[in-house]
Formats: C-alpha cells, sequence, structure tokens
C-alpha cells in the first residue's frame, strides 16, 4: 500500500480496541477512527463511576468501590456488543475488557482482589474478543504532560509513581497478550491529535496490520513529532 492508496477499511475488521494508560490519547483516537469509518463508538462511562474522584482522594479506601462498580459497568457495555448492529457493522472502543484486570491487580490486595477475580473470572467468558486491539504506549512523562492539558480536577492529583506502576503493568500484559493480532504503537513519538500527517499514517498502520497475526509494532521516527 502506498501513500497515494485510498485507506480502506477491512471486512474481517468488525470490532477494533484502542487500549493504553491513562492520558495516552486512548478516547480521542477511538473517535476519530469511528467518525472517519462511520462506525459505532463504545466509550468507557467513567464518569458514571461515583468513586472515582474518591478514588483519587483516598485510593486504600475506594479502590475496592471503584473497582466493582467499573467492572459492572464494562460488563454491561460488552454484553451489549453481542447484539450485532446490522446498520453500522464496524465498532470501536477505547478500552479492553482485560484493562479492569489491569487495575484491580495493582489497587486491590487479599479478600478484596479474591472475590473480584471471582467476579471477573465468570464474566469474562461472555464478552467479544476484538478482531484488533491496538496498544498505545507511552512515557510517564508524556501521559502527566497530556493529563494536565485536559485538566480534570480529580486527574491532577495523580501521581508520577501510580503511572510508572501503571506503564509496568500494562506493558506486561500486552506483551504476552494472546487473545489476537495486537498493534503496539510507541504513542510518545507521535502526535495524532495535531499532526494530520501522523493521524493518516496511523490509521494505515492499524488497518495495514489486521492482516498479520500475534504482536506487531509501530514505532514512528522521532522526527514526525509536531513542534
Amino acid at each position: 500500500m502506498t501513500a497515494a492508496d485510498p485507506i480502506q477499511l477491512p471486512d474481517d475488521l468488525r470490532y477494533l480496541v484502542i487500549e493504553g494508560v491513562i492520558g495516552v490519547g486512548k478516547t480521542t483516537l477511538a473517535r476519530l477512527i469511528a467518525e472517519r469509518f462511520n462506525g459505532r463508538l463504545i466509550l468507557e462511562a467513567f464518569e458514571e463511576n461515583p468513586f472515582l474522584p474518591r478514588f483519587y482522594e483516598d485510593p486504600e479506601r475506594w479502590a475496592f468501590h471503584t473497582q466493582l462498580s467499573f467492572l459492572a459497568s464494562r460488563f454491561r457495555q460488552q454484553k451489549q456488543l453481542l447484539l450485532r448492529d446490522l446498520f453500522c457493522p464496524f465498532v470501536v472502543s477505547d478500552y479492553a475488557f482485560d484493562k479492569d484486570r489491569i487495575f484491580a491487580r495493582i489497587n486491590l490486595k487479599g479478600d478484596e482482589l479474591r472475590l473480584y477475580e471471582t467476579l471477573y473470572t465468570l464474566m469474562e467468558p461472555n464478552v467479544p474478543t476484538p478482531d484488533l486491539v491496538v496498544y498505545l504506549q507511552s512515557t510517564p512523562d508524556r501521559l502527566l504532560e497530556n493529563i494536565r492539558k485536559r485538566g480534570r480536577p480529580y486527574e491532577q492529583r495523580i501521581e508520577r509513581s501510580y503511572l510508572e506502576a501503571l506503564c509496568e503493568a500494562y506493558d506486561h500484559y500486552f506483551f504476552h497478550y494472546t487473545k489476537g493480532p495486537l498493534l503496539i504503537v510507541n504513542a510518545a513519538q507521535i502526535d495524532f491529535v495535531e499532526n494530520p500527517e501522523d493521524l493518516e499514517e496511523l490509521i494505515r498502520q492499524i488497518l495495514e496490520r489486521r492482516r498479520y497475526g500475534g504482536i506487531t509494532y509501530f514505532n514512528p521516527r522521532p522526527a514526525r513529532m509536531s513542534k
């Protein structure tokens, strides 16, 4: 495929997931792709979690409440995906159901983690598997910068150490991902929000990688970064 070729949506790409740590831009990219290809957009309903602001104030006290609320919300959304929309066969989501477990293993421990694992194990077989997952990988410094820019008050309490732990947990999970095709993108070296060329190249990479199995990588040249 050359730069002049039109970007076509593969027929076998029905369910695309964009994943990554807080502040990496997964929701923005999911919106842009859904708009480009007239897809159905599924966004994580984090604003509906009443415990999230309290979690950032006192993580130890509110972690279990926050995690169970997210688990229930995400499972409800994922079940809806099983009802195929004949008028909109392409679905783009800004999260994978698996991410819930990543956060739980960081934030929970002891009996709370064991109870969570029991519930997750019962739910997980009943959610759809993405045709392709795109993992936007970035650095804690870049994530902190993005978080400050978007200005959600409760997120300003996020500490660098917490982002470092999330980055490590995400890397460990996705470097061992086996459910289907996975594209890992070095998002610290690309600006698909401000640079239209970066966005076009990233979309091209995503749609081309669908034809490959296993894990593939996209490592943009640093020169592509916006000034």
